[in-house]
């Protein structure tokens, strides 16, 4: 497989390999060990103080001269809506009462960031080769300064909608997320979730729409999958789930598991972690309130009420109330290091 030379000059890889970043699964582990086996390592930032990003940006350069892709969110936070919270603590009072949690303690955490101005003051003196975003890009101010120092821009595409969007608007390749993928879904434009596709669909059709370099992601695990996304004209692929199960990350002892058992066939999309369609292994907060319910507020609003409950459970050794980010193709993640996962996917090409 080769990459476009625009493509391949401004990432400076040696293989059309990147690994997805994933916010609370990761560390700079992961992507040290991406990068040194020739693939594009991610950190994931939007979970990040400036402090903590700092130090893994700091870890990274200190371990390896290769190419980082830092990532972002790009969403309005929104305001808490009283009457829209009250519903949504009501909806899990009987959780909360089933582990003796007082649901009138929950107060609103800091959540996610979306990307602004004293990010970008962190990345600068680092300089990462390749800034990408969820959710959109952010404004043209931002942009600018992140091309100041030679960055490369990608964002997430799940419509030939959002393709065209981010073509007009300055990305310079686009992540094309198939509704395979783990994790939260990238869509902006719509809130619907039947305008989203597999890769098998989507790939093409953003093909035809812009001329950028794109990456396919979703639901690719092994050789055969980067063959796939090659003959339906992906440049590169992005792989999330298929590294989990890898010790250079951080997931819990209760999400390794599930991931090496038969709940890993059993994959959905649900909003009720966070307040935004992500794809997970089905659980019991999934099945017995959605998993998706117009009563979770708006992201990433819905995250602090549940976080008692994943503390409750998780104390007793069940990810009931855990969010469990996996893709379709789940069942295919092995407990080898991350070189021995990115070696299996380049014999795809």
């Amino acid at each position: 497989m080769t990459l476009s030379p625009s493509l391949h000059q401004r990432l400076g890889i040696e293989l059309p390999i990147l690994q997805a970043p994933m916010a609370g699964a990761q560390d700079s582990a992961l992507a040290i060990a991406v990068a040194r086996a020739g693939g594009l390592g991610a950190l994931p930032c939007a979970m990040l103080s400036p402090e903590a990003m700092g130090e893994e940006l700091a870890a990274f350069r200190a371990a390896t001269s290769a190419p980082l892709n830092v990532n972002f969110f790009c969403h309005a936070p929104p305001e808490p809506d009283p009457g829209v919270q009250a519903r949504w603590h009501k909806a899990l009072a009987p959780f909360f009462a089933e582990f003796g949690l007082d649901i009138d303690a929950v107060t609103q955490g800091p959540g996610r960031r979306p990307f602004d101005h004293q990010a970008c003051d962190v990345l600068e003196p680092f300089r990462p080769e390749v800034v990408s975003f969820h959710f959109g890009l952010p404004d043209a101010a931002l942009l600018e300064r992140i091309k100041a120092w030679g960055a490369t821009v990608l964002s997430t595409a799940t419509t030939v909608e959002e393709a065209r969007w981010l073509d007009a608007r300055g990305a310079d390749a686009l992540i094309v997320q198939g509704l395979e993928a783990g994790g939260h879904r990238g869509m902006f434009l719509r809130e619907e979730i039947t305008t989203q596709m597999g890769i098998l669909a989507l790939l093409p059709q953003v093909r035809d729409a812009v001329g950028l370099p794109l990456v396919a992601a979703g639901g690719i695990a092994d050789a055969s999958g980067v063959a796939a996304a090659r003959a339906l004209g992906a440049d590169a692929v992005q792989v999330g789930t298929s590294l989990l199960c890898c010790p250079e990350t951080t997931i819990s002892a209760i999400h390794r598991r599930a991931l090496q058992s038969e709940a890993a066939c059993h994959t959905a999309l649900t909003n009720l972690y966070s307040g935004r369609p992500a794809r997970g292994i089905v659980t019991r907060l999934m099945r017995e309130l959605g998993p998706m319910a117009e009563v979770a507020p708006a992201f990433p609003l819905a995250t602090s009420a549940i976080a008692p409950l994943r503390a409750a459970a998780e104390a007793t050794g069940s990810g009931d109330f855990s969010p469990l980010w996996a893709g379709q193709n789940a069942s295919r993640c092995r407990p080898i290091p991350a070189a021995g996962v990115i070696a299996e996917l380049a014999a795809g090409m």
